[in-house]
């Protein structure tokens, strides 16, 4: 499994927490921005700077991208197309998207969408608090565990 982070709107809580399960895993990461950022220094993390445009970083993770891979995001039209290549997506608040929510997500995105296109001034996201450092990592250590007991199993079968 490869690790996949859309960096440009990554949390600086979120930071030390993603690089402790990278070096503890040794998990292949590569993070994926239209600027230089970082979320810390280890040999598993490679960085990937993209030309500028909106959906650029998107569309070379789901270039990248692999069958059971993880990518950490908060852009649900990316989510959506991680899901359809049969790949795992959480938020930065620890949602974990799933073929079974995912099309809720989008719905909802784009309703918000079109509300905001006609004028109507909406409330954006809640601001990001440690709360949600906490459900992101309880999300990603569980997932990652999952994952690796997976990993296990299939191994024994062979």
């Amino acid at each position: 499994m490869t690790l996949y982070v859309d960096g440009d709107a990554f949390p600086n809580l979120l930071k030390p927490i993603l690089c402790r399960a990278i070096d503890r895993l040794k998990l292949l990461t590569f993070v994926i921005s239209n600027k230089p950022i970082s979320i810390g220094k280890s040999k598993d993390i490679n960085y990937i700077i993209v030309k500028l445009g909106a959906d650029e970083a998107d569309m070379k993770i789901v270039q990248m991208l692999e069958e059971g891979d993880l990518v950490i995001t908060a852009d649900i039209p990316l989510a959506d197309c991680v899901i359809e290549k049969k790949a795992f997506a959480i938020d930065h608040r620890g949602e974990l998207y799933s073929r079974e929510n995912i099309k809720q997500y989008l719905a909802m995105r784009n309703l918000m969408a079109e509300i905001r296109d006609s004028g109507i001034i909406t409330k954006g996201p809640k601001p990001f608090e440690a709360k949600d450092a906490h459900q992101f990592a309880n999300q990603l250590n569980n997932f990652l565990a999952k994952q690796s007991k997976n990993r296990r199993k299939k191994d024994e079968k062979r």
